[in-house]
């Protein structure tokens, strides 16, 4: 069993490659440059130039999404000759969301575009697709597309909408997949599907409170999750399948006590599952369980500070273990998904990786949310180096990721101890104009110790503080931030226009221990709101922030999070800007009554303050906009608070972006327009002279 609060530390020897990078590292360490460049709306804008890398399943071949302004393309090498020209797959009508290996020899990719289709009103969204093709883009195949022609209105909604996903993709066998269809009706299927000849084979039929499946690699199904309602409340069960092919359900949770137990993967034993637990816990664990005995065996990993999500295997795509187990753990830390590794070596390659980048390490203190539990661990200074896939051989090859909130995401290859830059994903962006980033704690007025991440800028380009500063929440509630690069443009925007943004995580976020999520229950613009205010007021008290140039900036429930601040008794705050944000927690509610797991999970947290009910009140002056196409947060909870608003002549200033749903927008045009009416507010409105 690992119980560690050490997973951040790195090895404390110098291994071979250590050693050799650390000559490097000294060697790219050079002075900042003498002009630090401002990045433009436009550059922050900008869709990654190239994300998204993969390797085949063979490691013969590598792929990659490649942007210019708005299109996406698919870039394809030979990864024995990355010199040699690239195959470059694109769309013409629909842009590529994400691409990846389906086998050694085809794609499987997601593309999306804008749909309107009319009931009983216009709804204005987007639709995806799942498309699979050859490594030339060639040859494109629409699995699982229907046969039968859409005649009603109704029904070529329902054919648009429609969407199947992958469940396994069954490495061992060059031609069959296992798909789950989505007719967006009464029955859900899973299927064998013959990616050569589009043939499938019905391997069961979901019912109609099945949520999940869990298929092997040999495309069987074996386990599943199910929703349903019982005396005590709604509850998810977790199913396996039974020797005799029938299923028997193994775990019941009730939505109400925020118990998660789910299965995470094959445990490469007979009868063994891989399951991840937080019952009777403060965070959730990684355990092998007896499938046949009905009982855990063992604790394979947890972690003191963070939740324990997932097992990784680094020459398995499909997480299974190789045949030394797992490769490591992943855990939801700073980064969000960062990984304890189990084996030295691998520490000391991505060690090497650091000290070849020149990312030092520091000192960084983790506590608990309650009481005085707490750690120094060593940990990379605000950068994540990720380990993305291992490809194996006499001298393996590693594909990485680095990115951190002050460190535009870059892409490597380590091939024999050569060290290569891929691509930088934002390559017009100066990392000295992002200021630094550090992640930190301050209390609440209650006693909790709040997380949060600080982004300062940099001293060079806007001299000593304190500055201007934005508190920016993030969505959800049950949501979070992480420490790697904001590609909205939000951060980077805010930072280099020289204020200091806190990047709160307030009582009611995911992932930081079932303490501060269930601290936010019912508190909806007060004690979650007290939260942000604290963090504020400690902005001050470090002399980071000028406590008469405060403001509040959020997206969705940070949108809400800004109503709330406009409307509250409290002179904290210049101004503050609601993106795509909630008025009216009744009506929202009142929307999702009828599901019950929303029901017993959170419409009950739902309450508290309702800004919609106080919007011609307001004490400071806010700036709302919203998308025209979100089907999230509709647009009528901002239509309703601005209506209010502007009916008692309060100052509001109010943008409804076309084209724009409840996250990334689908021109870059659109993404520049969203950042100059922040940039524009912050300047020059807020109530006058910017903030």
């Amino acid at each position: 069993m690992k119980n560690l609060a050490s997973s951040f530390g790195g090895v404390g020897i110098c291994v071979a490659l250590s050693c050799l990078f650390a000559g490097q590292a000294l060697a790219q360490t050079v002075a900042p440059p003498a002009t630090i460049r401002v990045p433009t709306m436009e550059q922050l804008a900008q869709f990654p130039s190239m994300t998204g890398f993969r390797v085949s399943p063979d490691g013969k071949h590598m792929l990659a999404i490649e942007s210019a302004g708005d299109m996406r393309n698919i870039v394809v090498w030979k990864l024995a000759d990355l010199s040699a020209k690239p195959t470059v797959i694109g769309a013409k009508n629909m842009l590529i969301s994400s691409a990846s290996f389906l086998k050694n020899d085809m794609l499987v990719v997601n593309l999306s575009q804008p749909y309107d289709y009319r009931g009983d009103r216009l709804v204005k969204t987007f639709i995806s697709k799942l498309l699979f093709t050859d490594l030339e883009g060639k040859n494109w195949i629409e699995p699982m597309a229907s046969v039968e022609i859409a005649r009603t209105s109704d029904a070529k909604v329902q054919a648009a909408l429609a969407n199947p996903a992958v469940l396994s993709r069954m490495p061992t066998d060059p031609d069959h997949i296992v798909l789950e269809s989505d007719s967006r009706g009464d029955t859900r299927d899973v299927f064998r599907y013959n990616v050569r000849t589009g043939a499938s084979t019905r391997l069961m039929r979901l019912g109609e409170n099945d949520s999940s499946v869990r298929v092997n690699d040999a495309g069987v199904p074996w386990a599943k999750s199910r929703g349903g309602t019982d005396g005590r409340g709604a509850f998810v069960a977790i199913d396996f399948r039974s020797a005799k092919g029938d299923w028997e359900e193994h775990f019941r949770s009730y939505v109400k006590d925020r118990d998660v137990v789910d299965v995470i993967a094959p445990g490469g034993k007979p009868n063994i599952a891989i399951i991840q637990s937080n019952v009777g816990q403060e965070f959730s664990a990684i355990y092998e369980y007896d499938v046949v005995e009905k009982k855990t065996v063992s604790k394979l990993f947890e972690h003191k500070f963070f939740d324990a999500v997932g097992v990784r295997s680094l020459d398995n795509d499909d997480g299974t273990p190789g045949p030394d187990g797992f490769d490591g753990f992943v855990y939801a830390g700073l980064f969000g998904s960062d990984t304890h590794w189990e084996k030295p070596d691998i520490e000391a390659v991505i060690q090497g990786m650091a000290q070849a980048l020149g990312i030092r390490q520091i000192n960084q203190k983790i506590m608990a949310v309650s009481g005085s539990s707490q750690a120094e661990v060593r940990e990379l200074d605000g950068v994540s180096v990720q380990l993305v896939r291992r490809i194996p051989g006499e001298a393996p090859t590693y594909l990485f990721q680095v990115s951190g909130l002050t460190y535009p995401t870059e892409h490597y290859l380590l091939k024999k101890q050569n060290l290569q830059l891929l691509a930088k994903g934002y390559p017009a962006i100066d990392r000295a104009a992002l200021g630094a980033a550090r992640f930190v704690y301050y209390p609440a007025r209650d006693g909790l110790n709040i997380p949060a991440y600080l982004t300062v800028p940099n001293e060079k380009l806007c001299g000593p503080g304190p500055y201007a500063a934005v508190v920016h929440p993030h969505g959800g509630p049950w949501g979070r931030d992480t420490m790697n690069f904001d590609g909205s443009g939000w951060v980077p925007l805010l930072v280099t226009q020289c204020r200091v943004v806190l990047q709160p995580q307030f009582r009611g976020s995911a992932d930081w221990g079932r303490t501060l999520w269930l601290a936010g229950d019912g508190e909806w613009g007060q004690k979650m709101q007290d939260d942000k205010d604290d963090g504020a007021k400690w902005l001050v008290s470090q002399k980071l922030a000028d406590p008469g140039r405060m403001a509040m900036f959020g997206f969705s429930y940070g949108g809400y999070a800004a109503f709330a601040a406009a409307v509250r008794p409290n002179d904290l705050y210049k101004c503050a800007i609601a993106g795509a944000g909630v008025s009216d927690i009744k009506r929202i509610t009142a929307r999702s009554y009828t599901n019950p797991y929303f029901k017993d999970a959170q419409e009950s947290t739902i309450r508290g303050l309702n800004p919609l009910e106080q919007a011609d009140k307001i004490k400071i002056p806010i700036m709302v906009y919203h998308g025209d196409r979100d089907q999230t947060v509709p647009l009528t909870q901002s239509d309703l608070f601005v209506d209010r608003a502007k009916a008692a002549g309060k100052p509001v200033e109010y943008h409804v972006l076309k084209d724009y749903a409840h996250g990334p927008a689908w021109t870059r045009q659109t993404m520049t327009q969203q950042l100059t009416i922040i940039s524009d507010y912050l300047k020059t409105g807020c109530g006058g002279g910017g903030l």
